[in-house]
């Protein structure tokens, strides 16, 4: 038998790769592992938790962080931890409807605007100029006041603050690609203009808007919690991250984990999202 035939099999190149990549970026690392772990949270809160998120236990009332309750408890004898997993599935859902109307109507605005040129570029631009002049926390206040309360209402008032940044990085891709020598090369070969905006402007164009959408998802994620603290968002007993922070705020003197370690949580989750989409930012 030859030599050949007694030799092993390569080992596979792609456990190195993992290695390779985790020692390069160990920060890129941990942020894709705390959107992983704050995801299946939202989609599967029972495997991380067997307690009721509104089922409190009044002799185990104001529990200090411990093994049995790693978060504490509130007042009511609630496990705060069950009740950051379990709110996990709303502000998620929330974040994600509010940057995909951010993303999709921000977007044709931007492509739109970028493609036509001219007249109709200079009155879209110039509205989307006022929607940047309003800080996006106020505008989404205003536009969920006049909606209503409700998490559904909080997500279309997020994306509705999140159109203007969309848009503009969207046009200011569709000027570059527009500018470039295979465009004109697709005019000169006789190609439409609709052939030209679907076919070449708006797949080269949107790798940018994906990774703003990434950076989005952080900000959303804060202007959520912010809405669901001032009381715009799931009325209590409701487990939602922003009501969490809410609930402890008359007991920052005496009992300041029912406040801060949900507002730990926020802050760990919003600077991962930022994390992977400065990440993608550098790679689009």
């Amino acid at each position: 038998m030859s030599a050949h035939a007694l030799s092993l099999p390569a080992a596979p190149a792609w456990p190195a790769r993992l290695v390779r990549a985790g020692t390069a970026a160990p920060g890129l690392v941990a942020a894709w592992l705390v959107i992983g772990v704050v995801l299946a949270w939202a989609v599967v809160p029972s495997w991380f938790t067997a307690r009721d998120p509104l089922e409190g236990d009044s002799s185990a009332s104001f529990a200090p962080p411990s093994v049995e309750h790693l978060f504490g408890t509130d007042r009511l004898g609630r496990d705060l931890l069950a009740r950051a997993i379990h709110g996990t599935a709303t502000t998620v859902s929330a974040t994600l409807l509010a940057v995909a109307l951010g993303f999709v109507v921000g977007a044709a605005i931007g492509l739109v605007s970028g493609f036509a040129g001219g007249r109709i570029d200079a009155a879209i631009m110039r509205c989307v100029d006022v929607l940047l002049a309003i800080p996006a926390l106020l505008l989404a206040m205003t536009v969920v006041t006049a909606l209503g309360y409700g998490t559904i209402n909080i997500a279309v008032a997020v994306g509705i603050s999140a159109i203007a940044a969309f848009a503009r990085v969207m046009r200011a891709q569709v000027l570059k690609v527009v500018a470039a020598d295979y465009v004109e090369a697709a005019y000169g070969s006789g190609a439409g203009r609709a052939r030209v905006l679907l076919r070449h402007v708006l797949p080269n164009a949107v790798p940018a808007v994906l990774a703003l959408a990434a950076l989005e998802c952080g900000s959303a994620v804060l202007a959520v919690a912010a809405l669901g603290f001032l009381g715009y968002g799931a009325p209590p007993p409701e487990p939602e991250w922003g009501l969490a922070v809410a609930e402890g705020r008359d007991y920052l003197a005496t009992y300041p984990w029912i406040s801060i370690l949900p507002g730990v949580l926020i802050a760990v989750v919003v600077l991962s999202a930022n994390r992977i989409g400065r990440s993608l930012g550098e790679t689009s």
